[in-house]
């Protein structure tokens, strides 16, 4: 059932955390709580369409966003495979990923300015790009990454990458003149994974515009200490994501049932002033839909930070 501009204005007046909402003046939504800036990922709603996702976080009332890729390249490629055969591929028959690719070097800079545009008109500031750089990436799709980021207005990729992506990197960075920040893992086992404080390291001893995403649900579930690894690097840290882990390689639970110290880690950068985003990223198993599971979490946020 459709609804009207006016009807949504009145449902989103009937949430307090939404209040800030405005499309039709397009007023920025502010998520900042006791000066700790919150957003989410929107991996978060990854079962729902980019309009659907961008929709929740309006109505929830969180006014940053790290824009999951999938968000954008799924429908991307769909519209491309719907479309005529592609001039690579006249017979139709080309392999996912190489149909990602394509997509990637050929796909318009207008379809990534119409989806700042639907940001903006929302009052949701897009604060990265959530691209993760593979060793299979091209030169030239790493190029069009930060080109399509550029694009998109934010000066931060964030990145579930390789080490040896990483040195790869290095001249893209400083040409484009912008910042990736590392995703890591619970995998302690390949040292070509972002998980250890020492695969970090690593790759911040490359360059000064490499950054740090720390994951501190992960970061817990491979037995480290999210509090100490903040207070230590928090120069070279630009975004956490929020979830709960249990410890030893443990499952993503419902914020508070996990070993992770998400309230100790929102507390600390609320002390300290850390600029760093603390960006939700819902991925346990709820009983409700993603925007209510969201809602909790960002409650949770609030509540922490009371």
């Amino acid at each position: 059932m459709m609804i009207s501009r006016r009807e949504f204005g009145r449902m989103l007046a009937a949430t307090p955390i939404a209040a800030a909402f405005q499309t039709s003046t397009g007023t920025k939504i502010d998520s900042t709580i006791q000066g700790v800036r919150l957003g989410a990922q929107s991996y978060s709603f990854r079962d729902l369409t980019l309009d659907k996702c961008i929709e929740a976080m309006a109505r929830i009332g969180l006014g940053e966003c790290e824009l999951f890729a999938n968000h954008v390249e799924d429908a991307g490629v769909a519209k491309l495979k719907a479309s005529v055969r592609t001039p690579t591929d006249p017979s139709g028959t080309m392999p996912a990923r190489e149909l990602l690719r394509y997509w990637r070097l050929n796909a318009s800079m207008d379809e990534l300015s119409e989806v700042r545009r639907k940001f903006d008109a929302a009052g949701v500031s897009l604060y990265a790009y959530n691209l993760s750089f593979k060793d299979d990436f091209t030169d030239a799709e790493i190029h069009r990454g930060f080109e399509m980021a550029r694009t998109l207005g934010v000066g931060v990729i964030t990145a579930s990458s390789t080490l040896t992506t990483a040195k790869r990197l290095i001249p893209f960075v400083d040409k484009h003149q912008m910042t990736v920040a590392f995703h890591g893992h619970s995998d302690v086992r390949d040292p070509n994974e972002f998980a250890k404080p020492e695969s970090f390291a690593e790759a911040l001893a490359m360059s000064k515009r490499f950054m740090v995403n720390l994951d501190i649900g992960h970061f817990v579930a491979a037995n480290y200490d999210p509090i100490d690894y903040i207070q230590k690097h928090h120069d070279r840290i630009v975004v956490l994501h929020l979830k709960d882990r249990k410890k030893n390689q443990g499952a993503n639970v419902p914020w508070g049932q996990g070993d992770t110290p998400i309230r100790e880690v929102l507390q600390l950068l609320k002390k300290n002033k850390y600029p760093i985003r603390a960006f939700i990223e819902y991925e346990y198993r709820g009983v409700e839909s993603s925007m209510a599971e969201v809602r909790k979490c960002f409650e949770f946020c609030r509540t922490a930070l009371a």
